[in-house]
């Protein structure tokens, strides 16, 4: 692995040329191209997928099919993309609706089959070529506000059918939607001293001063040192409609006029997404929330967005000489800025000392490693973390202190925990939590054990909290024959709700949720419903068991 890796990083600054198709795909909505968010734009913990489309605000724009092909999958989530469809096009792309109100036509009757055949609202459905063929244009669906999304908008992405890897929708003609003739903004650069270097008089990584000069570019002040450093930025993009602060599509770093860093947002695979959190400066994004784009690797890791030399992108200041470092950031219309950074090498005593390490535990990031104390355990297996660092780490008040959340996490840990508090009739409502968040919790006897990808304090916690069934608007006995909709509200106080089912006079019927105000939703169907009096029955379920049963009468008349 150790040799791919650098085999793969060590290689010309030439990003593959692929031809894609111009003229093959039309825009997925009636109105004008805008984007709240493009490709490669960073998310917690992962770079975005697509293009965030806009529209207008609100719900219920026509999405059409990009171009002919077929249905191959519809997840419908109550988080990530919510309800999404998946077309594969005969040309070796498949393109990705998601956030979406509703499916439309034979796509709805084939989606409200499968909840009700599986009894679920989340469900995923892969099909076969022949059973829901779309033409181009087609009516599929209608825009929405479903899953993890923040405001309506239509989330498109266009994948490599056979590779799945995600690819930038701005070479398949779509830049033709878009007006940008606005470059790049950089509104802060930093300098990182590394392996005990001094940079401007200080070992810890600093703010450097830029100038904007007349050109539109920017210097900035000389930077001073002794060893190794490394830089950052904080970049954006706008475009001449939309206004949202996007990310940038090209950065490139050059040392006395030779290129040694660059990344492009092409195309990468879900399996480097999670790379964000080793692309940016994690300590500082968890601090301030801002994230900061480093132009360096101490460590290499896999993101294929990124070329660069043997070095990494690391420098180191020669004596006597003067070195010109240039960042160069741009857009995909060829908009640029820059910024050109003198480099000296100076010896002068540090006033800033390193960040003193209290910590009595190392990691490897590249070693499994085990820390055990009384009754608790926490174990990293070999590529969990991105870097060594020093870990804190304790057990104390029948709590597991595993460092803090300012180290980011690439892969899964697992925390062990031998329960010597609680009797046998409630350790089934025990699970581990980081606070009283939920964390899957498997239990055998005394010993309980989770996985988790964040560090911090985790406990056991005990939940004998039953969820909570709100009705919105009460029908207890009522005649409600012009209802159309019934409602709830429904939430767990700790370790959160696993399932929830309702049922018609006895049969289960679909309950749509929708996580960001905990609302389930029945829409009537007069296939369940009954002349006069009918019952309903709404039942919760708890991460660990606890249950809640809601049951209401209400008469009503068909609709003829």
């Amino acid at each position: 692995m150790k040799f791919s890796i650098l085999a793969f990083f060590f290689c010309p600054f030439l990003f593959a040329q692929t031809q894609y198709p111009k003229d093959y795909f039309r825009p997925p909505l009636d109105i004008p191209m805008q984007l709240s968010g493009n490709f490669g734009e960073l998310r917690p913990n992962h770079f975005h997928a697509g293009f965030d489309l806009k529209t207008n605000q609100k719900e219920g724009l026509n999405v059409y099919a990009i171009a002919d092909g077929y249905v191959s999958r519809i997840k419908i989530s109550t988080f990530g993309n919510g309800k999404c469809i998946y077309i594969t096009h005969p040309n070796g792309y498949t393109s990705v609706y998601g956030h979406l109100q509703t499916t439309v036509g034979p796509i709805q009757d084939y989606v409200k089959k499968t909840h009700y055949k599986e009894q679920a609202y989340e469900i995923e459905m892969l099909l076969k070529p022949d059973e829901l063929p779309v033409t181009k244009g087609q009516l599929i669906a209608l825009s929405g506000n479903t899953g993890s999304s923040e405001g309506p908008h239509l989330h498109f992405e266009i994948r490599d059918t056979k590779t799945e890897f995600v690819i930038n929708p701005i070479f398949f003609g779509f830049d033709q939607n878009i007006k940008d003739t606005k470059k790049p903004t950089l509104s802060s650069l930093y300098v990182y001293p590394l392996d005990n270097a001094m940079v401007n008089q200080s070992k810890q990584p600093l703010l450097v001063n830029m100038t904007l000069q007349k050109d539109g570019t920017y210097l900035a002040g000389k930077v001073k040192t002794n060893g190794k450093i490394g830089f950052g930025i904080n970049a954006v993009d706008t475009d001449d409609v939309s206004f949202n602060k996007n990310g940038v599509f090209n950065v490139s770093t050059f040392l006395n006029g030779n290129q040694n860093y660059n990344y492009q947002f092409n195309t990468y695979s879900f399996d480097e997404m999670r790379y964000i959190n080793a692309f940016i400066d994690y300590p500082r994004y968890k601090k301030t929330s801002q994230r900061v784009q480093k132009l360096f690797m101490k460590t290499p890791f896999a993101l294929s967005i990124i070329k660069t030399d043997s070095l990494r992108g690391i420098i180191s200041a020669v004596p006597n000489l003067t070195s010109n470092y240039r960042i160069e950031v741009s857009d995909y219309f060829g908009n640029s800025n820059s910024i050109t950074v003198p480099i000296e090498y100076d010896l002068e005593t540090p006033l800033v000392p390193a960040e003193p390490v209290t910590s009595k535990y190392f990691v490897r990031y590249n070693k499994d490693s085990n820390f055990e104390k009384d009754n608790m355990s926490v174990f990293f297996p070999a590529g969990t973390f991105y870097d060594d660092f020093n870990l804190n780490f304790d057990v104390k008040n029948n709590k597991i202190y595993i460092h803090d959340d300012t180290v980011p996490v690439h892969s899964n840990f697992t925390i062990t925990i031998k329960d010597t508090i609680y009797p046998e009739s409630l350790k089934d409502k025990l699970y581990i939590g980081k606070g009283t968040s939920y964390n899957g919790t498997i239990r055998k006897g005394d010993v309980f054990t989770a996985k988790a990808k964040i560090l911090g304090q985790y406990g056991l916690v005990l939940d004998t909290i039953a969820p909570v069934i709100k009705i919105t608007k009460p029908v207890e006995g009522k005649w409600i024959s012009d209802q159309k909709k019934i409602e709830f509200t429904i939430s767990d106080s700790l370790s959160g709700i696993k399932s929830y089912n309702g049922y018609l006079n006895g049969s289960w019927v679909l309950f749509e949720y929708e996580n960001k105000n905990r609302k389930i939703t029945h829409t009537f169907d007069d296939q369940y419903l009954t002349e006069g009096e009918n019952f309903l029955k709404m039942e919760v379920v708890d991460n660990v068991g606890n249950s809640t049963i809601f049951e209401t009468h209400f008469f009503r008349s068909q609709q003829k």
